[in-house]
């Protein structure tokens, strides 16, 4: 820290925060006395602080500083600049194979006689174990006791493994299963806001290894997802290369509807910014509206911030945001330094006050009281459906064309009911059912507004239950609801099985079942393969459709015994039960022990060697392949010869497509690879879990059973598609074209090529040299790609 200083040619900017501690100093941004500061959108000064402080003149250079503080000119010439979070998160499913290359890097260095202790992550990373938990039991009171018994029963081994890795590396803590959902820990316990390192004041920032590390956007913490060799960069001292954003101004006014939710809110804003347009830009929230909304709130709309494409949905910090510091058990001492140090650089934020508004790259507006109760869906997390249309909503996809919005099923079809038998009674489904309801995800159960709501929904008013409901106690029997886990579970495909008679009566009626869920992701073929239609909603709209069982219902007109608006509660409501319970002793009693509570984590027994002992009977957990032949000197790549096309895929293919993370099928090339090696299905757990082994990962690309190949025009997972095994082939390397830099940034540097195509005509003049392969079907083609097709980045 001394060397970097003293090579540092900002140094005279360096002052002590409080002139009682010399020791404890900043770079005082306000003193370069650049008019071009104050005008910066406040995320912008989060990397111009980054800039200035870790200015070495190599990886980052004075000229890169230049560039920031001249955003109003450079946000449009792609210009590209260096950027060192202060921090990295991981959650276990990314973690895993994190930690795994971190291990192959050590051995690597071994082999080449050096030091494999010098092998650490260089600024700290916090790994929460969120991802493992899956919904094998549910409706019973000890679901989630059963459930976390064979949490642990299925990653032992991932577990000793990163337990390992808790302590043969430096800078690297893990929080154990059951804690909670990754967001909502980072939240509540892992997020500074301001940090103290090395006597040296810093805003946090972060990047993470899941696209939804955007929630911490809602504090005043700048962060976003990356893809898990930029989160290994970062975590090794090394700086992101990022575009110089853009930055939508979000202005935000009126006072939403008193039983307007924070989910309605969100749903709102990510149909809006999807017709903007924000791919690969920042949002920045302001306006008066915002200091309507809490910190929790906040953080849902940050949340979601990928689902409306963006790369960051930040919220200056401000009065409210100290509030919710305190509440969640802050440090008092560490709330005087966080409001000091931001209102000194000028980060601190009065969202009523307009002369404090920056400039934009353009403004947009949303004005909350035109908000009204929504879902998202069937398909896809931007399609908005006001609650009062979709009944009839659903009825038109039911019939439309094939698509996000359609099922294409035959009108003679759409009243057809399956009579089946569980549990000794006689029931039905019918097109639109309700199969899976599930209070999950980080977007809303770290808010708890909308649990209580759920709350009030659920008991019809008893105090008692809106506290147990806070607390995720399972006191007393919430009708058809219980706890079933901590952890994103039905959200990110681990909703478990459905039972074998239901299962049986979609299939023999090839209905449209529904889930609906309190998440941020409904593609197709995520939250369960039986579910062709989700729908996200408020936990409290959740309970509804559980409770009617069915979308095909206008809760306006059709009670549940009583009108759904007779016993939903109001936002005002809410907040006295908020003020009342949600207090800081209730977070500082969860988190002081959360290291330490897990009974089956610390029992789990764990080397202590520095390097890893590689099992090779194991399907968990593999040395990868990256590092073998590795020499001290730099290799020339090779030219990538006699290519052949694979994939030609349409619109919206995410990462939930590209590499799932949910149920592995019996079918793919993945089960087949794990049955060679002597597991049963009831063994396979899921892809996300075996992401520590590349032979499951690589088996894994492109294996989503809604994914739709124009080659062979049906829908289903690559493997199946295609007449030989891919593995065979040995594929170096991928040639991926999309209009989405959201899904090209993950994708980069992972063995994939993707030029990110900006014009239509372009990727169709790009296209057209692989004509030919979609006539004749896959077959050998040379030449290359039109330069002026591409984007020169």
């Amino acid at each position: 820290a001394l060397l970097l200083v003293m090579t540092n040619p900002y140094a005279y900017i360096i002052e002590p925060l409080d002139p009682q501690k010399p020791d404890h100093k900043f770079f005082n941004l306000k003193k370069l006395k650049d008019p071009r500061y104050d005008q910066l959108p406040f995320s912008i000064r989060v990397l111009l602080e980054s800039a200035v402080r870790n200015c070495d003149g190599f990886l980052v250079k004075k000229e890169d500083v230049e560039k920031v503080l001249n955003w109003k000119v450079t946000q449009s010439q792609t210009v590209e600049v260096p950027f060192r979070p202060a921090r990295v998160i991981l959650q276990d499913f990314t973690g895993v194979p994190a930690v795994v290359d971190f291990a192959a890097m050590r051995d690597a260095v071994k082999k080449l006689q050096g030091d494999p202790e010098k092998i650490n992550p260089v600024c700290p990373a916090d790994l929460v174990i969120d991802h493992s938990i899956q919904v094998d039991f549910n409706r019973k009171s000890d679901s989630l006791q059963k459930n976390q018994d064979l949490e642990f029963e299925r990653n032992r081994e991932r577990f000793e493994f990163l337990k390992w890795g808790s302590k043969a590396f430096r800078n690297m803590r893990i929080i154990p299963p059951g804690s909670g959902i990754v967001h909502q820990v980072n939240l509540e316990y892992l997020a500074r806001v301001v940090f103290e390192q090395d006597g040296y004041y810093y805003p946090d920032s972060l990047v993470g290894t899941d696209s939804h590390t955007t929630m911490i956007d809602g504090l005043g913490v700048l962060g976003w997802g990356v893809g898990g060799i930029e989160a290994e960069a970062v975590m090794l001292g090394q700086p992101i290369s990022m575009v110089l954003p853009e930055v939508i101004g979000y202005k935000l006014q009126g006072t939403p509807n008193k039983y307007i939710t924070s989910t309605d809110i969100v749903l709102t804003v990510t149909k809006h910014l999807r017709q903007v347009g924000v791919v690969g830009k920042f949002v920045e929230f302001f306006g008066p509206g915002v200091a309507q909304l809490s910190i929790a709130d906040r953080a849902t709309i940050a949340n979601m911030c990928p689902e409306y494409g963006a790369t960051a949905a930040f919220f200056p910090v401000d009065q409210i945001s100290i509030h919710y510091l305190k509440q969640t058990g802050r440090d008092a001492e560490k709330l005087n330094y966080i409001e000091k140090y931001l209102k000194a650089v000028g980060m601190f934020r009065d969202y009523s006050n307009t002369a404090e508004d920056p400039q934009f790259t353009q403004v947009v507006e949303l004005d909350l009281s035109t908000v009204v109760p929504c879902c998202s869906g069937p398909k896809r997390p931007q399609d908005k459906v006001d609650v009062s249309e979709m009944k009839q909503d659903f009825k038109t996809c039911l019939g439309a064309k094939q698509g996000f919005k359609g099922f294409q099923v035959a009108p003679e079809r759409h009243d057809v009911r399956v009579p089946f038998q569980f549990n000794g009674a006689e029931y039905s489904l019918s097109h639109g059912s309700v199969v899976i309801a599930a209070i999950t995800s980080c977007t809303n159960t770290s808010n708890p507004s909308v649990m209580l709501g759920a709350g009030t929904c659920l008991s019809t008013g008893m105090p008692s239950s809106l506290i147990h409901l806070l607390t995720l106690i399972p006191y007393d029997s919430f009708s058809i609801f219980e706890v079933v886990g901590y952890g994103c579970m039905t959200c990110i495909g681990n909703s478990g099985p459905l039972p074998e008679p239901v299962v049986e009566a979609i299939t023999q009626g090839d209905l449209v079942a529904a889930g609906v869920l309190s998440g941020n992701r409904n593609f197709e073929g995520r939250v369960h393969p039986n579910t062709r239609a989700n729908y996200l909603a408020s936990p409290p709209l959740v309970i509804a459709y559980a409770i009617a069982g069915t979308m095909r219902i206008d809760f306006e007109k059709e009670p549940l015994e009583v009108f759904l608006r007779d016993i939903w509660p109001t936002r005002e409501e809410i907040q006295a039960v908020e003020r009342q319970f949600v207090i800081p002793a209730m977070f500082k009693e969860v988190y002081e022990k959360v290291e330490k509570v897990n009974e089956r984590w610390n029992s789990l027994k764990a080397p202590s060697d520095k390097l890893y002992t590689w099992d090779p009977s194991s399907t968990y957990i593999k040395s990868p392949p990256f590092f073998d032949g590795l020499t001290r000197e730099l290799q020339t790549p090779n030219s990538i010869t006699d290519a052949y096309v694979l994939l030609n895929l349409g619109d919206s293919v995410t990462t939930d497509h590209i590499s799932p993370a949910g149920n592995i099928a019996r079918n793919s090339a993945a089960a087949r690879y794990l049955t060679s090696r002597g597991l049963t299905p009831r063994e396979f757990n899921s892809y996300g879990s075996r992401r520590g082994n590349d032979a499951v990962m690589a088996r894994g690309t492109f294996a989503n059973i809604r994914l739709f190949n124009k080659f062979i025009n049906k829908q289903a997972p690559i493997n199946t598609l295609l007449t030989f095994n891919v593995l065979s082939m040995d594929i170096k390397s991928l040639l991926y074209i999309s209009f989405d830099a959201d899904i090209l940034t993950s994708l980069t540097h992972l063995y994939v090529f993707s030029p990110c195509v900006t014009e239509k005509d372009g990727y169709q003049r790009l296209f057209s040299i692989f004509q030919k392969c979609m006539e004749t079907g896959l077959q050998k083609q040379h030449g290359s790609c039109p330069s002026d097709a591409l984007n020169s980045s």
